[in-house]
Protein backbone atom coordinates (compact mmCIF):
# COMPACT_ATOMS: atom_id res chain seq x y z
CA UNK A 1 0.00 0.00 0.00
CA UNK A 2 1.59 3.80 -0.95
CA UNK A 3 2.00 5.69 2.18
CA UNK A 4 -0.31 8.76 2.55
CA UNK A 5 0.82 12.08 0.76
CA UNK A 6 1.18 14.95 3.54
CA UNK A 7 -2.34 16.67 4.45
CA UNK A 8 -0.91 20.05 3.11
CA UNK A 9 -0.03 18.30 -0.49
CA UNK A 10 -3.61 17.13 -0.62
CA UNK A 11 -5.25 20.50 0.14
CA UNK A 12 -3.06 21.62 -3.14
CA UNK A 13 -4.58 18.32 -5.33
CA UNK A 14 -8.07 19.54 -4.00
CA UNK A 15 -7.91 22.85 -5.31
CA UNK A 16 -6.05 22.06 -8.79
CA UNK A 17 -9.19 19.68 -9.07
CA UNK A 18 -11.28 22.74 -8.67
CA UNK A 19 -9.28 24.75 -10.79
CA UNK A 20 -8.87 22.33 -13.61
CA UNK A 21 -12.76 21.30 -13.58
CA UNK A 22 -13.17 25.04 -14.24
CA UNK A 23 -11.10 25.59 -16.86
CA UNK A 24 -12.33 23.11 -18.82
CA UNK A 25 -16.24 23.91 -18.35
CA UNK A 26 -14.78 27.30 -19.61
CA UNK A 27 -12.31 26.13 -22.61
CA UNK A 28 -15.29 23.53 -23.53
CA UNK A 29 -18.12 25.84 -23.75
CA UNK A 30 -16.38 28.43 -25.74
CA UNK A 31 -15.68 26.98 -29.07
CA UNK A 32 -19.68 25.46 -28.78
CA UNK A 33 -21.15 28.58 -28.01
CA UNK A 34 -18.94 30.41 -30.57
CA UNK A 35 -20.15 27.75 -33.58
CA UNK A 36 -23.95 27.62 -32.35
CA UNK A 37 -24.49 31.44 -31.47
CA UNK A 38 -21.74 32.97 -33.60
CA UNK A 39 -21.39 30.76 -37.05
CA UNK A 40 -17.85 30.36 -36.14
CA UNK A 41 -15.82 27.80 -38.78
CA UNK A 42 -12.26 26.00 -38.21
CA UNK A 43 -10.75 29.31 -39.06
CA UNK A 44 -12.65 31.55 -35.89
CA UNK A 45 -12.21 28.92 -33.87
CA UNK A 46 -8.41 28.79 -34.20
CA UNK A 47 -8.43 32.31 -33.68
CA UNK A 48 -9.60 31.71 -30.20
CA UNK A 49 -7.59 28.87 -30.16
CA UNK A 50 -4.46 30.98 -30.15
CA UNK A 51 -5.88 33.97 -28.37
CA UNK A 52 -6.52 31.02 -25.45
CA UNK A 53 -3.34 29.91 -25.67
CA UNK A 54 -0.67 32.74 -26.92
CA UNK A 55 -0.21 33.32 -23.18
CA UNK A 56 1.97 30.21 -22.50
CA UNK A 57 4.35 31.71 -25.11
CA UNK A 58 4.16 35.30 -23.80
CA UNK A 59 4.65 35.24 -20.30
CA UNK A 60 5.01 31.35 -19.18
CA UNK A 61 9.14 32.25 -18.43
CA UNK A 62 8.13 35.85 -16.76
CA UNK A 63 6.11 34.18 -14.15
CA UNK A 64 8.64 30.91 -14.17
CA UNK A 65 11.43 33.82 -13.00
CA UNK A 66 9.11 35.19 -11.01
CA UNK A 67 7.76 31.93 -9.19
CA UNK A 68 11.79 30.79 -8.30
CA UNK A 69 12.36 34.18 -6.43
CA UNK A 70 8.90 34.72 -4.71
CA UNK A 71 6.40 32.68 -3.08
CA UNK A 72 5.14 30.03 -5.33
CA UNK A 73 1.64 29.69 -3.41
CA UNK A 74 0.72 33.06 -3.41
CA UNK A 75 1.51 32.84 -7.53
CA UNK A 76 -1.00 30.50 -7.52
CA UNK A 77 -3.62 32.61 -6.32
CA UNK A 78 -3.03 35.57 -7.96
CA UNK A 79 -3.28 33.28 -11.36
CA UNK A 80 -6.61 31.72 -10.39
CA UNK A 81 -8.23 35.24 -9.30
CA UNK A 82 -7.26 35.90 -12.59
CA UNK A 83 -9.15 33.26 -14.06
CA UNK A 84 -11.97 33.70 -12.21
CA UNK A 85 -12.42 37.75 -13.33
CA UNK A 86 -12.16 36.14 -16.76
CA UNK A 87 -15.11 33.79 -16.44
CA UNK A 88 -17.15 36.02 -13.98
CA UNK A 89 -16.40 38.46 -17.45
CA UNK A 90 -17.61 36.19 -19.92
CA UNK A 91 -20.46 35.58 -17.93
CA UNK A 92 -21.30 40.01 -17.98
CA UNK A 93 -21.08 39.37 -21.95
CA UNK A 94 -23.16 36.96 -22.16
CA UNK A 95 -25.97 38.12 -20.03
CA UNK A 96 -25.77 41.78 -21.77
CA UNK A 97 -26.00 40.51 -25.33
CA UNK A 98 -22.56 41.54 -26.12
CA UNK A 99 -21.46 38.30 -27.07
CA UNK A 100 -18.79 38.55 -30.44
CA UNK A 101 -15.53 36.28 -31.29
CA UNK A 102 -13.56 39.45 -30.25
CA UNK A 103 -15.04 39.60 -26.77
CA UNK A 104 -14.61 35.59 -26.76
CA UNK A 105 -10.91 35.87 -27.33
CA UNK A 106 -9.91 38.88 -25.13
CA UNK A 107 -11.31 37.34 -21.96
CA UNK A 108 -10.02 33.87 -23.25
CA UNK A 109 -6.54 35.34 -23.14
CA UNK A 110 -6.88 36.82 -19.90
CA UNK A 111 -8.03 33.35 -18.51
CA UNK A 112 -4.94 31.74 -19.97
CA UNK A 113 -2.58 34.18 -18.17
CA UNK A 114 -3.98 32.75 -15.14
CA UNK A 115 -3.63 29.11 -16.54
CA UNK A 116 -0.23 30.16 -16.95
CA UNK A 117 0.42 31.00 -13.73
CA UNK A 118 -0.82 27.99 -11.97
CA UNK A 119 0.91 25.59 -14.36
CA UNK A 120 4.53 27.36 -13.96
CA UNK A 121 3.76 27.33 -10.08
CA UNK A 122 1.86 24.01 -9.31
CA UNK A 123 4.61 21.83 -10.46
CA UNK A 124 7.68 23.43 -8.65
CA UNK A 125 5.24 23.74 -5.30
CA UNK A 126 5.15 19.75 -5.37
CA UNK A 127 8.86 18.79 -4.30
CA UNK A 128 8.61 21.36 -1.16
CA UNK A 129 5.10 19.37 0.06
CA UNK A 130 6.36 15.43 -0.42
CA UNK A 131 9.34 13.85 -0.33
CA UNK A 132 11.38 12.74 -3.58
CA UNK A 133 9.78 8.90 -2.51
CA UNK A 134 6.37 10.03 -3.05
CA UNK A 135 6.76 12.76 -6.09
CA UNK A 136 5.38 10.01 -8.54
CA UNK A 137 2.47 9.39 -6.56
CA UNK A 138 1.74 12.94 -5.93
CA UNK A 139 2.00 13.85 -9.66
CA UNK A 140 -0.29 10.76 -10.20
CA UNK A 141 -2.88 12.47 -7.75
CA UNK A 142 -2.62 15.77 -9.32
CA UNK A 143 -2.85 14.11 -13.02
CA UNK A 144 -5.96 12.01 -11.77
CA UNK A 145 -7.80 15.57 -10.81
CA UNK A 146 -6.60 16.59 -13.64
CA UNK A 147 -8.22 13.87 -15.88
CA UNK A 148 -11.46 14.03 -14.06
CA UNK A 149 -11.61 17.54 -14.86
CA UNK A 150 -11.50 16.77 -18.47
CA UNK A 151 -13.79 14.09 -18.20
CA UNK A 152 -16.74 16.31 -16.91
CA UNK A 153 -16.01 19.45 -18.05
CA UNK A 154 -16.35 19.04 -21.91
CA UNK A 155 -19.52 16.94 -21.19
CA UNK A 156 -20.71 19.18 -18.57
CA UNK A 157 -20.59 22.44 -20.50
CA UNK A 158 -22.42 20.49 -23.59
CA UNK A 159 -24.94 18.98 -21.55
CA UNK A 160 -25.43 22.87 -20.12
CA UNK A 161 -25.11 25.02 -23.26
CA UNK A 162 -28.00 22.59 -24.86
CA UNK A 163 -30.08 22.65 -21.97
CA UNK A 164 -29.73 25.90 -19.78
CA UNK A 165 -27.73 27.94 -22.47
CA UNK A 166 -24.07 28.93 -22.33
CA UNK A 167 -24.15 31.32 -18.83
CA UNK A 168 -24.79 28.12 -16.98
CA UNK A 169 -21.76 26.88 -18.21
CA UNK A 170 -19.94 30.30 -17.13
CA UNK A 171 -21.58 30.39 -13.45
CA UNK A 172 -20.61 26.88 -12.73
CA UNK A 173 -17.07 27.73 -13.18
CA UNK A 174 -16.42 30.76 -11.69
CA UNK A 175 -17.96 28.89 -8.81
CA UNK A 176 -15.35 26.34 -9.15
CA UNK A 177 -12.88 28.92 -8.83
CA UNK A 178 -13.53 30.56 -5.87
CA UNK A 179 -13.63 27.00 -4.43
CA UNK A 180 -10.29 27.01 -5.89
CA UNK A 181 -9.16 30.17 -4.44
CA UNK A 182 -10.23 29.27 -1.06
CA UNK A 183 -8.22 25.80 -0.92
CA UNK A 184 -5.41 27.68 -1.61
CA UNK A 185 -5.73 30.34 1.01
CA UNK A 186 -5.50 27.67 3.81
CA UNK A 187 -1.72 26.39 2.24
CA UNK A 188 1.16 26.58 4.07
CA UNK A 189 4.36 27.04 1.57
CA UNK A 190 7.48 25.59 3.68
CA UNK A 191 10.17 28.80 3.48
CA UNK A 192 12.46 28.64 1.05
CA UNK A 193 16.28 29.61 1.47
CA UNK A 194 16.76 33.32 0.08
CA UNK A 195 18.47 32.70 -3.35
CA UNK A 196 21.22 35.42 -4.30
CA UNK A 197 20.10 38.04 -6.32
CA UNK A 198 20.89 37.86 -10.41
CA UNK A 199 19.76 39.31 -13.42
CA UNK A 200 16.77 37.50 -14.64
CA UNK A 201 18.53 36.92 -18.23
CA UNK A 202 21.35 34.92 -16.81
CA UNK A 203 18.56 33.16 -14.82
CA UNK A 204 16.76 32.30 -17.69
CA UNK A 205 20.24 31.19 -19.54
CA UNK A 206 20.99 28.88 -16.89
CA UNK A 207 17.63 27.29 -17.28
CA UNK A 208 17.63 26.94 -20.99
CA UNK A 209 21.34 25.38 -21.25
CA UNK A 210 20.29 22.91 -18.27
CA UNK A 211 17.10 21.68 -20.63
CA UNK A 212 18.83 21.84 -24.15
CA UNK A 213 22.27 20.10 -23.01
CA UNK A 214 21.06 17.71 -20.11
CA UNK A 215 20.46 14.57 -22.03
CA UNK A 216 17.51 13.78 -20.81
CA UNK A 217 15.15 17.04 -20.31
CA UNK A 218 16.23 17.65 -24.07
CA UNK A 219 14.63 15.02 -25.65
CA UNK A 220 11.41 15.21 -23.04
CA UNK A 221 11.61 18.75 -24.21
CA UNK A 222 11.19 18.64 -28.30
CA UNK A 223 8.79 15.48 -27.84
CA UNK A 224 6.57 17.91 -25.98
CA UNK A 225 6.76 20.37 -28.44
CA UNK A 226 5.79 17.97 -31.22
CA UNK A 227 2.79 16.41 -29.55
CA UNK A 228 1.47 19.89 -28.62
CA UNK A 229 1.58 21.67 -32.19
CA UNK A 230 0.04 18.20 -33.45
CA UNK A 231 -2.29 18.03 -30.58
CA UNK A 232 -3.83 22.20 -31.33
CA UNK A 233 -4.35 21.75 -34.75
CA UNK A 234 -6.40 18.93 -33.99
CA UNK A 235 -8.36 20.79 -31.63
CA UNK A 236 -8.71 23.51 -34.13
CA UNK A 237 -10.70 21.54 -36.92
CA UNK A 238 -12.34 19.00 -34.31
CA UNK A 239 -16.09 20.57 -33.43
CA UNK A 240 -16.16 22.16 -36.73
CA UNK A 241 -15.45 18.95 -37.91
CA UNK A 242 -17.30 16.67 -35.55
CA UNK A 243 -20.75 19.52 -36.17
CA UNK A 244 -20.66 19.33 -39.20
CA UNK A 245 -19.00 16.28 -41.11
CA UNK A 246 -19.85 13.49 -38.02
CA UNK A 247 -23.11 15.09 -37.69
CA UNK A 248 -22.53 15.63 -33.73
CA UNK A 249 -24.58 18.14 -31.89
CA UNK A 250 -23.24 20.19 -28.61
CA UNK A 251 -23.95 17.53 -26.58
CA UNK A 252 -22.54 14.52 -28.42
CA UNK A 253 -19.12 17.27 -28.96
CA UNK A 254 -19.27 17.48 -25.17
CA UNK A 255 -19.35 13.62 -24.61
CA UNK A 256 -16.63 12.92 -27.20
CA UNK A 257 -13.94 15.34 -25.54
CA UNK A 258 -15.34 14.15 -22.19
CA UNK A 259 -13.65 10.12 -23.48
CA UNK A 260 -10.25 12.60 -23.75
CA UNK A 261 -10.82 12.56 -19.52
CA UNK A 262 -12.21 9.06 -19.36
CA UNK A 263 -9.11 7.93 -20.93
CA UNK A 264 -7.41 10.14 -18.22
CA UNK A 265 -8.78 9.10 -15.55
CA UNK A 266 -8.06 5.40 -16.67
CA UNK A 267 -4.37 6.01 -17.33
CA UNK A 268 -3.65 8.04 -13.93
CA UNK A 269 -5.40 5.55 -12.17
CA UNK A 270 -3.78 2.61 -14.20
CA UNK A 271 0.00 4.57 -14.00
CA UNK A 272 1.26 3.69 -10.86
CA UNK A 273 0.70 -0.47 -11.63
CA UNK A 274 2.46 0.30 -15.38
CA UNK A 275 5.22 1.75 -13.66
CA UNK A 276 6.14 -0.61 -11.49
CA UNK A 277 5.54 -3.67 -14.25
CA UNK A 278 7.87 -2.21 -16.99
CA UNK A 279 10.72 -0.21 -16.97
CA UNK A 280 10.83 3.55 -16.63
CA UNK A 281 12.28 4.59 -19.91
CA UNK A 282 9.23 1.93 -21.45
CA UNK A 283 6.37 4.09 -19.47
CA UNK A 284 8.24 7.61 -20.76
CA UNK A 285 7.68 5.96 -24.36
CA UNK A 286 4.21 4.27 -24.29
CA UNK A 287 2.57 7.66 -24.15
CA UNK A 288 3.49 8.99 -27.31
CA UNK A 289 3.02 5.78 -29.19
CA UNK A 290 -0.51 5.26 -27.93
CA UNK A 291 -0.76 8.99 -29.55
CA UNK A 292 -0.15 8.08 -32.74
CA UNK A 293 -2.60 4.80 -32.36
CA UNK A 294 -5.41 7.80 -31.19
CA UNK A 295 -5.28 10.10 -34.48
CA UNK A 296 -5.09 7.35 -36.70
CA UNK A 297 -8.22 6.18 -35.15
CA UNK A 298 -9.39 9.94 -35.12
CA UNK A 299 -8.42 10.25 -39.28
CA UNK A 300 -10.46 6.34 -40.11
CA UNK A 301 -13.54 8.84 -38.92
CA UNK A 302 -12.92 10.12 -42.63
CA UNK A 303 -13.78 6.76 -44.10
CA UNK A 304 -16.20 5.58 -41.64
CA UNK A 305 -17.80 8.78 -39.79
CA UNK A 306 -18.91 7.87 -36.75
CA UNK A 307 -19.11 9.94 -33.05
CA UNK A 308 -18.46 6.46 -31.36
CA UNK A 309 -14.62 6.42 -33.42
CA UNK A 310 -14.11 9.89 -32.44
CA UNK A 311 -14.90 9.20 -28.71
CA UNK A 312 -12.59 6.22 -28.57
CA UNK A 313 -9.63 7.91 -30.40
CA UNK A 314 -10.40 10.95 -27.87
CA UNK A 315 -10.05 8.12 -24.94
CA UNK A 316 -6.89 6.81 -25.98
CA UNK A 317 -5.29 10.39 -26.38
CA UNK A 318 -5.95 10.49 -22.57
CA UNK A 319 -5.37 7.09 -21.53
CA UNK A 320 -1.47 7.18 -22.98
CA UNK A 321 -0.12 10.53 -22.98
CA UNK A 322 -1.20 10.81 -19.00
CA UNK A 323 2.01 7.79 -18.24
CA UNK A 324 3.83 10.59 -20.46
CA UNK A 325 3.01 13.87 -18.17
CA UNK A 326 3.50 11.84 -14.87
CA UNK A 327 6.78 10.17 -15.59
CA UNK A 328 7.94 13.34 -17.70
CA UNK A 329 7.00 15.91 -14.49
CA UNK A 330 8.41 12.81 -12.47
CA UNK A 331 11.76 13.02 -13.96
CA UNK A 332 12.42 16.88 -14.36
CA UNK A 333 11.42 17.40 -10.52
CA UNK A 334 14.16 14.72 -10.40
CA UNK A 335 16.98 16.38 -12.21
CA UNK A 336 16.08 19.38 -11.94
CA UNK A 337 18.07 21.70 -9.15
CA UNK A 338 14.66 23.06 -6.80
CA UNK A 339 16.20 26.08 -7.05
CA UNK A 340 15.73 26.22 -10.84
CA UNK A 341 12.10 24.00 -10.84
CA UNK A 342 9.97 27.51 -11.60
CA UNK A 343 12.03 28.40 -14.58
CA UNK A 344 12.65 25.54 -15.95
CA UNK A 345 8.61 24.65 -16.05
CA UNK A 346 8.55 27.61 -17.42
CA UNK A 347 11.01 26.92 -20.33
CA UNK A 348 8.52 23.26 -21.02
CA UNK A 349 5.44 25.31 -20.59
CA UNK A 350 6.78 27.83 -23.24
CA UNK A 351 7.70 25.34 -25.56
CA UNK A 352 5.03 22.85 -24.95
CA UNK A 353 2.45 25.14 -24.44
CA UNK A 354 3.45 28.20 -26.24
CA UNK A 355 3.41 26.49 -29.66
CA UNK A 356 -0.39 25.85 -29.02
CA UNK A 357 -1.40 29.05 -30.34
CA UNK A 358 0.65 28.17 -33.68
CA UNK A 359 -0.83 24.74 -33.50
CA UNK A 360 -4.20 26.39 -33.14
CA UNK A 361 -3.32 29.45 -35.98
CA UNK A 362 -1.87 26.54 -38.17
CA UNK A 363 -4.70 24.47 -37.61
CA UNK A 364 -7.04 27.23 -38.41
CA UNK A 365 -5.07 28.06 -41.73
CA UNK A 366 -5.24 24.72 -43.28
CA UNK A 367 -9.01 23.84 -41.71
CA UNK A 368 -9.80 27.04 -43.39
CA UNK A 369 -8.34 26.89 -47.19
CA UNK A 370 -8.08 23.20 -47.68
CA UNK A 371 -11.12 22.34 -45.16
CA UNK A 372 -11.28 19.99 -41.47
CA UNK A 373 -9.78 16.79 -43.05
CA UNK A 374 -6.89 18.36 -44.11
CA UNK A 375 -6.30 19.13 -40.48
CA UNK A 376 -6.46 15.79 -39.27
CA UNK A 377 -3.90 14.32 -41.99
CA UNK A 378 -1.50 17.31 -41.06
CA UNK A 379 -1.74 16.49 -36.78
CA UNK A 380 -1.40 12.48 -37.79
CA UNK A 381 2.22 13.57 -39.32
CA UNK A 382 2.87 15.70 -36.02
CA UNK A 383 2.23 12.81 -33.96
CA UNK A 384 4.30 10.11 -35.92
CA UNK A 385 7.38 12.85 -35.19
CA UNK A 386 6.65 13.28 -31.65
CA UNK A 387 6.56 9.22 -30.87
CA UNK A 388 10.41 9.21 -33.15
CA UNK A 389 11.76 11.99 -31.53
CA UNK A 390 11.41 9.99 -27.65
CA UNK A 391 12.00 6.72 -29.55
CA UNK A 392 15.09 7.21 -30.65
CA UNK A 393 16.24 9.56 -27.56
CA UNK A 394 17.79 8.08 -24.56
CA UNK A 395 14.73 7.93 -22.83
CA UNK A 396 13.71 4.24 -23.54
CA UNK A 397 16.90 3.03 -21.98
CA UNK A 398 16.10 4.38 -18.76
CA UNK A 399 15.65 1.51 -16.50
CA UNK A 400 14.65 3.64 -13.28
CA UNK A 401 14.61 6.92 -12.05
CA UNK A 402 17.71 8.83 -12.20
CA UNK A 403 19.03 9.97 -8.76
CA UNK A 404 17.77 13.25 -7.53
CA UNK A 405 19.61 16.55 -7.60
CA UNK A 406 19.34 19.01 -4.75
Amino acid sequence: MPSPLPRSFNGLAWSNLAAQSAEQLSLAATPIVAVLALGAGPGEVGLLGTAQTLPFLLLSIPLGLWADRTSRLRLLVWAESLRLLAFLGLLAVLLAGGLSLTMLALLGFLGAVGTVGFSVAAPALVPSLVPRSQLAQANGRLELARSVAFAGGPALAGALVAWAGASAAFVLAAALSVCAITLLLRLREPARPPAAPRHALLELRDGALLVWRHPLLRPVFTTSVAWNMSWFILQAAYVPYAMRLLGLDARGVGFTLAAYGAGMIVGALVARRIMGAISFGHTIVLGPLVSVLAQFTMVSTLLLPSGLLAGLAFFLFGAGPILWTISSTTLRQTVTPHAMLSRVSAIFVTGGWGVRPLGAALGGLVGATWGEPACLVLAMAGFVLQAWLVWASPLRRLQVLPEAVE
